[in-house]
């Protein structure tokens, strides 16, 4: 799915395996029991009580990043059992990748503290690998084991989502079709959609089954298993952008299972897809923004030093890949490339100077940086193969919300986003081309909606000011939802707690450890 489509075709949210089980399409022996942690839904008894087979974490690594993160020192993997569809708990079973980093304390020890960094599609088994060691010395790393999941269908997960191969996904990124409004590229832009949703359910295992069983209505169920598995009576959860999501749907479904909810880059629960899309917009025009201010005082700033004119100038930059392309080592640098680049850069000031240096790049011709960008966005590696996290992404969005399938509505919200982000105006006629999910083989299993969370522990929210991704408003929003404190991050990056901020950190790891909210208006 190419960064055209996600941001501005409505699909937006806001990121080779050996030695494993494969997983059967017949209904496997029972997991071994070791009886479960807490309530256990009807028929769900034997995988509440499955044991974890703990062991080493180097043969669950589907990526480079993953190969990398898990010849760590101090974490161990399993793989968890559960049902494809929770209606049929006797039929086909999946396999669920799990993650830990022991606590470092045994005596204080409160219980897992387990987590997701969104997406929807990313590795939580790398990122409680980053995390867990992150914060070995720290209370929280002492309190707690840090547990990561690859929800169903993602990373070490058994079945992945696989719809698009290495050369196919080149070809998308190298493709600029999405830019173009007359009808014959609206025509091609939806049929290759088309042959994307029929892709996936073609080389998925278990084909449409699978992916009607992907979405975060399916995924909270597995988080419960893995609380009763993990021995936890309730469970202590850390969710990042999309895992925001997954956090307050846990807590609806679970109401009683819940002990602490740190929710951190949020998701508005409410907001449908086209106001999702516009607002995230206005969150990248508004760090892009910040990124021109900071670039002008700089004597070369590829922009200029005016950042009123930064805009026009990154236009003037951009848009003519989308006729020619720019050659980097016998690929070609698109105009898809160089703003998905630039996204990946205005998630966090760490690459603030890795964007200029590849504006000014290409001011000579030249795209290597800005390409390495786009490829860390769709983590492809060295050796050209993808993770398959951008498949999983579509795949999840288009069972988690209602499809937009109205022309006039899609042309309408492009407009919107183009107000709030001009910098990723392509400056062609808008195109009104639907996205993959009006083809999905499959319905969506959910809805926006406000969750309905009495009797539910109050949750911490984190929103950060100038986040590019998540809005600060829907940070409010969600803690005014979820009946909880509200912690303002003063900042430009995309989610921030367990990074380093002393401030953040230290009232995250009071409502953690003590169940201690901060202050109404609290600040860092």
């Amino acid at each position: 799915m190419s960064a055209r489509e996600r941001y501005l075709s409505l699909a937006a949210c806001l990121l080779v395996v050996t030695g494993l089980t494969a997983c059967s399409s017949e209904p496997t022996d029972p997991p071994s029991r070791s009886g479960p942690a807490g309530p256990v839904p009807d028929g769900l008894d034997t995988y509440y009580s499955q044991q974890l087979d703990w062991g080493a974490c180097a043969p669950f690594a589907t990526s480079e990043t993953a190969s990398r993160m898990f010849q760590a020192d101090g974490i161990e993997c399993a793989r968890m059992t559960v049902p494809l569809d929770y209606e049929k708990p006797e039929g086909t079973t999946i396999e669920i990748g799990v993650l830990r980093h022991k606590s470092a304390d045994d005596a204080d020890r409160i219980g897992s503290l387990v987590l997701n960094p969104g997406g929807p599609g990313a590795s939580g088994m790398v990122s409680a690998a980053s995390i867990g060691r992150g914060v070995a010395s720290q209370e929280v790393g002492e309190k707690f084991d840090v547990v990561g999941f690859d929800p169903r269908g993602v990373g070490a997960s058994e079945p992945q989502v696989t719809c698009l191969t290495a050369d196919e996904r080149d070809e998308d990124r190298a493709s600029d079709s999405e830019v173009d409004g007359s009808p014959e590229g609206v025509a091609a832009q939806e049929q290759q959609e088309k042959d994307f949703a029929a892709k996936c359910a073609q080389r998925t295992e278990h084909g449409d089954d699978m992916l009607a069983h992907l979405g975060t209505r399916d995924v909270v169920k597995d988080l419960d298993v893995l609380r009763s598995a993990l021995g936890d009576e309730k469970l202590t959860y850390l969710g990042y952008s999309y895992g925001t999501r997954i956090g307050y749907t846990y807590a609806e479904a679970f109401p009683r299972n819940v002990r602490a909810l740190v929710l951190d880059g949020a998701l508005d629960p409410e907001q449908d897809l086209v106001e999702s899309l516009v607002a995230q917009g206005e969150g990248f025009g508004k760090a892009f923004g910040e990124f021109a201010s900071w670039c002008a005082e700089r004597a070369d700033c590829a922009l200029g030093q005016d950042p009123a004119a930064a805009t026009k100038a990154y236009q003037d930059l951009t848009r003519p890949l989308i006729d020619n392309p720019v050659d980097v080592g016998g690929r070609a640098l698109s105009y898809e490339d160089a703003t998905t680049g630039t996204i990946q850069a205005l998630y966090t000031e760490q690459f603030w100077e890795q964007l200029d240096a590849g504006l000014a790049e290409l001011a000579n011709g030249q795209g290597q940086t800005l390409m390495s960008l786009a490829d860390m966005y769709n983590e492809r590696g060295s050796d050209g193969q993808y993770a398959t996290t951008q498949d999983a992404f579509v795949a999840i969005r288009c069972v988690d919300d209602p499809r937009v399938t109205d022309k006039q509505e899609i042309l309408e919200a492009q407009r919107r986003y183009a107000e709030v982000a001009p910098f990723l105006d392509p400056g062609t006629e808008y195109s009104s081309a639907r996205d993959a999910c009006t083809f999905w083989p499959v319905p969506n299993t959910s809805e926006p909606h406000l969750p309905k969370v009495d009797g539910v522990p109050p949750s911490l929210v984190i929103s950060t000011t100038n986040d590019p991704a998540t809005p600060y408003e829907a940070g409010v929003s969600l803690a005014k939802a979820m009946k909880g404190g509200l912690l303002t991050f003063e900042g430009t990056q995309h989610t921030v707690f367990l990074q380093g901020d002393t401030c953040v950190d230290e009232i995250g790891t009071r409502y953690l450890v003590d169940g201690e909210l901060p202050e109404e208006g609290a600040r860092c």
